[in-house]
C-alpha cells in the first residue's frame, strides 16, 4: 500500500479520478515514460478497484462496472474485482464536427459527413466508445438511406461523360499507381509499414507531442515513406481483387497523411482539442490556446512528391458562444 502512489488524486486534488479523459490520458503517459510503467512491456499503469470495493461493496461496484469486468477477465483473463486492471493511455479529445443536415449532408449538396467527422450525434464529445457508436449508426442505418434518396433525386439527370480528357487524365494516374505499387517486389509486407507508422505516431504524436519529437517524427516518416516505395510487397495483379493491394494503397496515403499531421502539429504552436503541445499547457496540465495567431482553420497545399506543402489558414468565426477556457485547477 505504501508503495501506491495515486497520482490523479495527487496533481488533481480538486477531481481525483474525475478529471477528463484527455487529462487522465496525459497524466498516465508522463508516469510512463517516467519509467513507472507496468507489465511486459511497461507500457500500462494499474487501475485499482481495492478501495472501492471495500468501502461500497461487490455487489454495488458490479451494478456500475459489472460489464467491463466480464470483458476484462474475457480478454485476459485477469479477475479485476480481485487484481488490479492494467490500463494504458489512449487519445481522448473534444473537439467539434463539420454541420450536417438531418440525413447527415452538409451544406454543400451531395456531400455527406459520415461518422465522427460530423456533429449530429455526440457533439463536441469526441470519445472512443462514442466515436465508434457514431460511426455504426450513420454507418449501418443512416447512410443506406440518405444517400439512396439523394441518388434518387438525379435519375434521369445526364452523366458526365467518361472519355473526357480530365476523366483519361485520372484513370492513367491511378492505373500508374497501382502498377507502381504491384511492381515494387519488395520483401515487407504493407502491415509492417502500418505498424511502424502507428508506432512512430503514437509516441511523438499521440496523447500529447513537443517540438523535437514533432521534428524527429516528420524525419522518421518520411524515412520510412521511401523504404515503403523500395521494400513493399504486394501479391497478386492489379487487375483482380486484390485486398493487399489495397491495404497498400492505403498505407501510402497514411505515410503521406502521418507526416502533415506532425507538420501541421509542429507549426501550431498551441493546445487546443486534440492537440496538445507540452510546451504550452497551464500548472494544473490543462490547454493554453493562443487565439490571436491560430484561432482558424489550416489547410494545406500538395506541392509535390518529397517537397514540403505550403499552409493555407482561413480565420474562424464564433457568433453565439465566446470562446473560452477549460481549468482544472
Amino acid at each position: 500500500q505504501a508503495e501506491r502512489d495515486y497520482f490523479l488524486e495527487r496533481r488533481f486534488p480538486a477531481f481525483g479520478n474525475l478529471v477528463p479523459r484527455d487529462i487522465a490520458s496525459r497524466a498516465v503517459r508522463e508516469r510512463l515514460d517516467a519509467g513507472h510503467g507496468v507489465g511486459p512491456l511497461a507500457n500500462a499503469v494499474y487501475l485499482d478497484f481495492a478501495d472501492a470495493l471495500a468501502a461500497r461493496g461487490r455487489d454495488a461496484i458490479a451494478a456500475r462496472y459489472g460489464n467491463l469486468f466480464r470483458m476484462y477477465r474475457q480478454i485476459t483473463g485477469v479477475d479485476a474485482y480481485e487484481q488490479p486492471m492494467k490500463i494504458s493511455p489512449a487519445a481522448h479529445f473534444s473537439m467539434g464536427g463539420l454541420w450536417v443536415d438531418y440525413e447527415l449532408m452538409t451544406t454543400v449538396p451531395g456531400l455527406f459527413a459520415i461518422g465522427e467527422c460530423n456533429f449530429s450525434t455526440h457533439g463536441a464529445n469526441r470519445l472512443g466508445a462514442n466515436s465508434l457508436l457514431q460511426a455504426c449508426v450513420d454507418g449501418y442505418f443512416v447512410l443506406p438511406v440518405t444517400l439512396g434518396r439523394s441518388l434518387s433525386a438525379r435519375i434521369g439527370a445526364p452523366l458526365p461523360p467518361v472519355d473526357g480528357p480530365d476523366f483519361e487524365a485520372a484513370e492513367a494516374a491511378v492505373r500508374a499507381r497501382l502498377d507502381r505499387l504491384v511492381g515494387v517486389g519488395g520483401t515487407r509486407t504493407a502491415r509492417e509499414f502500418h505498424r511502424a507508422l502507428g508506432g512512430i505516431l503514437s509516441q511523438r504524436c499521440g496523447v500529447s507531442r513537443e517540438r523535437s519529437g514533432l521534428e524527429r517524427a516528420i524525419e522518421e516518416i518520411a524515412a520510412l515513406r521511401h523504404r515503403f516505395w523500395r521494400e513493399v510487397r504486394v501479391p497478386g495483379g492489379a487487375d483482380e481483387i486484390n485486398s493487399e493491394l489495397e491495404r497498400a494503397g492505403r498505407v501510402a496515403d497514411f505515410l503521406e497523411l502521418g507526416e502533415l499531421v506532425c507538420r501541421d502539429a509542429l507549426r501550431r504552436e498551441e493546445s487546443c482539442g486534440a492537440h496538445f503541445r507540452e510546451e504550452h499547457q497551464g500548472p494544473d496540465g490543462g490547454a493554453v490556446r493562443d487565439d490571436a495567431r491560430f484561432c482558424h482553420v489550416s489547410c494545406w497545399e500538395h506541392t509535390g512528391e518529397d517537397r514540403v506543402p505550403v499552409h493555407h489558414a482561413e480565420p474562424l468565426r464564433f457568433e453565439a458562444v465566446p470562446l473560452q477556457a477549460r481549468s482544472y485547477a
